[in-house]
């Protein structure tokens, strides 16, 4: 795995995240029609974010894909930001956002995982905190 995959994994996680916090503290309640007032600065920051890494996925298919339907939620969210939606519509479109983001990373692989490391030093460290462990 290239390190730009592992980058892009974190990367999409943080974007769901943010989204997810979004739609938990600032978007008022789904069930409301009252007007949802996001923050329009952040909102096009991680809209930035979310094209360049729909972007950084372009040969990866699915997850390319899934990307490119958050970034289109997005811009539509955007569009209407602040104060043009109410808080039904505003969580409708986190939602689709918040989907394109799980698809991508189901789409993306998973990084290797580390293994053990191996060495005298490592195994002396090793059997040095068991022995302490005993001891305590």
């Amino acid at each position: 795995m290239t390190p730009e995959r592992p980058r892009l994994r974190t990367t999409v996680v943080f974007l769901q995240v943010s989204f997810q916090a979004i739609k938990h503290s600032m978007a008022g309640k789904a069930s409301d029609g009252l007007p949802c007032w996001l923050d329009g600065r952040m909102l096009t920051m991680l809209c930035r974010d979310l094209k360049a890494c729909r972007d950084q996925a372009a040969g990866q298919g699915d997850a390319h894909q899934a990307l490119e339907t958050a970034c289109s939620q997005c811009d539509a969210l955007l569009g209407h930001c602040p104060g043009g939606l109410d808080s039904t519509l505003c969580h409708h479109h986190l939602d689709a956002i918040l989907a394109g983001l799980q698809r991508a990373l189901a789409a993306l692989p998973l990084p290797p995982a580390e293994q053990a490391p191996t060495g005298l030093w490592y195994s002396a460290t090793r059997h040095l905190r068991e022995g302490w462990r005993r001891l305590s």
